[in-house]
């Protein structure tokens, strides 16, 4: 369904029980909602509503031109105007990759509308922050974050009939033409990257504690995010907290290891 929030239209992917309790799922790059189908039918059988959300720059509808309008504060006041176009007044969020990112947004700053979090891959911005302080092997993990910014990553991208975001998603396999194919639409790949071209670390620099339950799910083969980060989490949540550590899975946790996910998701919500 479409659904209009701050003068924009988002696509938004409902299933389950319509009296369930609602779960707003949040992606990241270079994907889209599609990413969760995997766990969604595990989620909808324990009874739970699911709104997977094709977020800025994803959705046809909401493809802004300028850079300034995908910062952290804009994409989270998105989710919360979804939110409140939908009618539901608080929401369990699970996030992946950006979508963690706005997680912990969401969690920080609005925890009335958060019921709990479930974010995967991408730790509390503070613990990342620190990492990166005091870990040159995290520093260089996110690299590729200054490529991502750059003019020509378009161009670097989609080359050589897009070799780099198959690269990228490869761990997914044939899942990941799906995304390649997604990414020719006109807008979709520029909204994408402007994620990274509009963050700024001053965005995140004053977040604070996560006061709501909350499960990070983090990966021992992530490129992007490395152990510090992953246990120092645990100093910006005061409340309920658990770290789901998989084993032999990549940065891609929801499409490599669906069923796991799937399990911390539910245990987090309690059903």
């Amino acid at each position: 369904m479409e659904v209009k929030a701050r003068g924009l239209t988002f696509d938004v992917h409902e299933g389950g029980p319509e009296d369930g309790e609602p779960v707003l799922l949040l992606h990241g790059f270079p994907q889209d909602s599609r990413e969760f189908d995997l766990i969604l039918p595990r989620l909808h059988a324990a009874g739970l509503r699911t709104y997977a959300m094709d977020q800025r720059g994803c959705s046809p509808g909401a493809r802004p031109a300028d850079v300034a309008a995908y910062t952290m504060t804009s994409v989270t006041a998105d989710a919360i105007a979804v939110l409140d176009s939908l009618g539901i007044d608080s929401a369990h969020v699970v996030g992946h990759d950006w979508g963690a990112q706005v997680g912990w947004q969401l969690a920080a700053r609005h925890p009335d509308r958060v019921r709990t979090l479930t974010a995967i891959s991408v730790p509390h911005p503070r613990a990342l922050m620190l990492a990166i302080r005091v870990r040159p092997s995290q520093k260089a993990r996110l690299a590729y974050f200054e490529v991502f910014r750059r003019p020509f990553a378009e161009r670097l991208l989609l080359a050589q009939h897009a070799l780099a975001l198959r690269l990228m998603l490869r761990p997914v396999g044939m899942r990941a033409e799906q995304y390649v194919a997604a990414m020719r639409e006109p807008g979709r790949l520029t909204g994408g990257l402007n994620w990274y071209r509009a963050f700024d670390t001053g965005q995140i620099a004053q977040l604070g504690v996560v006061t709501v339950p909350t499960t990070y799910v983090w990966s021992d083969r992530d490129g992007v995010v490395g152990l510090t980060a992953a246990l120092r989490t645990r100093d910006w949540v005061r409340a309920d907290y658990q770290l789901v550590a998989m084993r032999g899975v990549s940065h891609w946790v929801p499409e490599q290891a669906p069923r796991e996910l799937a399990d911390a998701v539910l245990a987090r919500i309690g059903v």
